[in-house]
């Protein structure tokens, strides 16, 4: 069987910085303890395990704000994705150590988006419920949510202000152009394509990507860039299984396979790719020996940067 490893693959710059930040702080014995994280530093389960066996404890709850109002003391990480202002506040007033670990391509949405609301109606392109979508709309009340073409369709204009538009960094190309093409039949618009580079190139080796049977995307469930990268590949007519880990494979996906491609999201140890590509190489169908796929990486691979 043929395996192409397609590059780039797995952390971006974002989570990189994310996760060498909670490490440091998870280390560092001068921080008030306990170390919180405002939700999941990244979207992926095994990175938020590995991090409990350091203490270091993910907060839940349905938005940013529930989770803040949760904290009375110890240190709270704000996660890769972006905080609002509001939230922000709510830990400061109870005098919370805070440690921002927001990726920068965030800031620079946050930063667009701050800049033009005083002269814009602003609409932002996200995912409901998405944290990040939940930062920038928590920067203002007055940002308009469209989260499809149908949202596209039925917005009507509040002022008489230009419109000024941006979008989810890990959003694909996919869902963006048909509502801007929308938008820029009925209104004139100022956008600013904020899809972050790690994003594009990830998809865009999917894209690309030789011709095979089948393509692995590994990756959290809950990772809207890891999302994104098999809803690109069946959208271009290739077969493609989302998995967490080697774990994740059925042997019998394999039986009529002969060449497979390997990618991974943005928010997935190499290491956890890395063990699906080393698995894929030893695989025989004919030999049930080779079927065996169990993982044995333990917390501190999977923490490796």
């Amino acid at each position: 069987m043929i395996i192409n490893d397609l590059r780039p693959r797995g952390y971006c710059h974002g989570v990189k910085r994310a996760l060498k930040i909670v490490k440091k702080a998870a280390l560092d014995d001068t921080l008030e303890k306990p170390i919180y994280i405002l939700g999941l530093i990244v979207h992926n389960k095994k990175i938020k395990e590995a991090l409990e066996s350091y203490s270091v404890i993910s907060l839940e709850g349905k938005t940013r704000l529930e989770m803040a109002k949760k904290v009375n003391k110890g240190t709270v990480i704000l996660t890769a994705h972006g905080t609002s202002l509001s939230v922000k506040k709510v830990l400061e007033e109870k005098n919370i150590h805070i440690i921002d670990a927001t990726c920068f391509d965030v800031y620079k949405v946050h930063k667009h988006v701050l800049e033009n609301l005083e002269n814009h109606e602003v609409l932002y392109i996200g995912k409901p419920l998405h944290p990040e979508v939940e930062g920038v709309l928590g920067l203002s009340d007055e940002i308009t949510l469209i989260s499809s073409l149908d949202d596209a369709k039925n917005f009507r204009k509040k002022t008489d202000k230009p419109i000024y538009i941006t979008n989810q960094t890990t959003l694909s190309l996919y869902d963006i152009k048909p509502i801007i093409d929308n938008l820029k039949e009925r209104f004139k618009i100022t956008y600013d394509n904020d899809i972050c580079l790690a994003t594009t190139k990830r998809q865009d080796a999917v894209i690309n990507q030789p011709k095979a049977d089948l393509l692995f995307v590994v990756g959290d469930k809950l990772s809207s860039n890891t999302n994104k990268l098999k809803e690109v590949s069946l959208k271009n007519g290739i077969p493609c299984k989302l998995i967490e880990g080697v774990e994740d494979i059925n042997p019998l996906w394999l039986s009529d396979v002969k060449s497979v491609n390997v990618t991974s999201g943005a928010s997935t140890p190499d290491i956890v790719t890395s063990e699906v590509i080393s698995y894929l190489k030893q695989f025989e169908y004919n030999k049930k020996e080779t079927w065996d796929h169990v993982s044995n990486l333990t917390f501190n691979d999977i923490l490796k940067i």
